[in-house]
């Protein structure tokens, strides 16, 4: 938790399985033309063919005409890290290293894990990680981070419907 303008910052991690996936549709620019553009995007799933679905239900609230999902791929990373601040409207991506010793030959090895950090600017994802992994006893360097062209992630939201036992639905 961090405090900004006597405003507190909350950074919160979730583990999942996630999917990227590329959609096309026509965009009406800031000039009035259309314009077919392709944005990434990123959703909660446990397949494929959720991983579609989910973007398409997702996506149908936000496009109106038709969009096509052009790719979906399994993400490189398992974890995201999401802030609450008003300007974190950037993704970032980061590879870190775990440092560890190996007890029979007393020799340093390094692990590298992939992230996504939500973040207004590089400094602020450079921060958001600290945040985030300061709270753990586990030696780490980051070795990379770089701004993404995602433009949003979907986590995985339970139903009114999904909360009742399968017999009384």
């Amino acid at each position: 938790m961090r405090i900004k303008n006597l405003e507190i910052i909350d950074m919160r991690s979730r583990t999942a399985e996630w999917f990227e996936c590329k959609i096309r549709y026509e965009k009406v620019m800031e000039d009035g033309m259309q314009k077919r553009v392709s944005e990434n995007y990123v959703v909660d799933a446990l397949s494929f063919s959720e991983a579609e679905e989910r973007i398409i239900e997702e996506m149908s609230s936000y496009i109106s005409g038709e969009f096509d999902v052009m790719d979906i791929k399994k993400a490189p990373y398992k974890e995201i890290f999401f802030s609450d601040e008003d300007m974190a409207d950037k993704w970032y991506k980061a590879k870190l290293q775990f440092i560890t010793i190996d007890e029979k030959t007393d020799k340093e090895k390094k692990s590298s894990v992939n992230y996504l950090v939500q973040a207004g600017s590089f400094n602020g994802a450079v921060k958001n990680i600290d945040e985030v992994m300061g709270g753990t006893m586990i030696d780490y360097v980051i070795a990379s981070v770089a701004e993404t062209t995602l433009m949003d992630v979907f986590e995985y939201k339970k139903t009114q419907k999904e909360d009742k036992p399968e017999y009384e639905q």
